[in-house]
């Protein structure tokens, strides 16, 4: 009887030994799993080391020449780091050492920093604060610093639609409008810091794009970097990277709002086209007043020529009419 009981727990123990590491490699995936969701943030810390040159004049205190050269790096997208560099800490020399080579006075070494980066990546979810609305854009303000921008096509067409504001000379735009904006919060929107920027709104609801706080939710889908200034491209799609929302281009691009402008447009082209009747009418009466003062110009040079012609006609036969003369005294003298 106990030998068989001795068997089973053989077996058993053998089987708990067997399901341990299978258990140990899931929690190291999971834990994997949690680090990387852990690293997958917009903010990052990252030691890297830097061969600089310190100039002369740091020659006693080469720690705040390599801080000063830091400190221009703050707020600059490095390309090495992949991001925009926030702040330094722990700096370290790697060397005790500084070379100089040739004539040059600078010292070459080598440091080692922690550098706080704020590297946002395609496809991060952000939350950013609406600072402008446009026809063409949303424009956004993220952590009070960063630029946002959200083109048209990725905005969802039949959710949201653009409501444009009051005109500059509207009596209702005024004073009394402007005292009433600066009521409200402060940075709430730029509509209402604009004016008569207009806002995008909800087609049922009603309600403006980001609430009354203006915060709102958007999906990276570019970076775009220039003069070492980083800014994103953002969408309010649920699939931003499907080729459906790409830029639409001609008449296809043209929302019904701006169809029935090019309605109004096409009624009141036959007063434009009499405009432009009364611009031919005028150049006509400009080129045939050119044309007659060319008229009259010719009739006075034809004039002139004839009067001419008569003086000259004249004085031929006042010639005539002396040698004639001339030719009857002689005669009467020789007889």
């Amino acid at each position: 009887m106990p030998e068989p009981s001795t068997k089973k727990r053989k077996q058993t123990s053998t089987e708990a030994h067997v399901e341990l590491p299978a258990k140990k490699a899931k929690k190291e995936k999971r834990e994997k799993k949690d680090k990387g969701k852990a690293k997958d943030t917009e903010f990052h810390v990252v030691k890297t080391s830097l061969i600089v040159s310190i100039p002369p004049v740091f020659a006693g205190n080469p720690r705040a020449g390599v801080e000063e050269m830091l400190d221009s790096m703050v707020m600059r997208y490095i390309p090495a780091l992949q991001g925009v560099v926030l702040s330094h800490s722990n700096l370290r020399f790697l060397n005790d050492k500084a070379t100089v080579k040739y004539d040059c006075p600078y010292l070459n070494c080598s440091v080692e920093f922690d550098a706080t980066v704020w590297s946002p990546r395609v496809g991060m979810k952000l939350v950013g604060k609406v600072n402008l609305c446009s026809p063409d854009h949303v424009s956004l303000l993220l952590h009070r610093t960063f630029n946002v921008s959200i083109p048209r096509h990725h905005i969802p067409k039949g959710e949201w639609e653009f409501e444009y504001g009051p005109a500059e000379n509207d009596p209702e735009f005024g004073p009394e409008a402007s005292a009433e904006a600066d009521v409200t919060e402060e940075g709430t929107t730029g509509q209402a810091e604009g004016g008569g920027g207009g806002k995008w709104v909800h087609h049922s609801t009603n309600e403006k794009l980001g609430g009354s706080d203006g915060y709102l939710e958007f999906t990276v889908i570019g970076l775009t970097i220039a003069n070492e200034m980083l800014s994103l491209l953002g969408s309010l799609q649920e699939d931003p990277f499907s080729p459906e929302h790409r830029p639409e281009s001609g008449a296809a691009a043209k929302t019904e709002s701006e169809m029935d402008d090019i309605e109004v447009q096409h009624e009141v082209e036959p007063k434009e086209d009499e405009e432009e009747e009364e611009g031919d009418s005028d150049d006509d009466t400009f080129k045939t007043l050119g044309k007659m003062t060319d008229e009259v110009a010719v009739a006075e040079a034809a004039k002139r020529a004839a009067e001419a012609a008569a003086l000259a006609e004249k004085e031929k036969k006042r010639k005539r009419k002396a040698e004639k003369a001339e030719g009857k005294k002689q005669k009467r003298m020789k007889s």
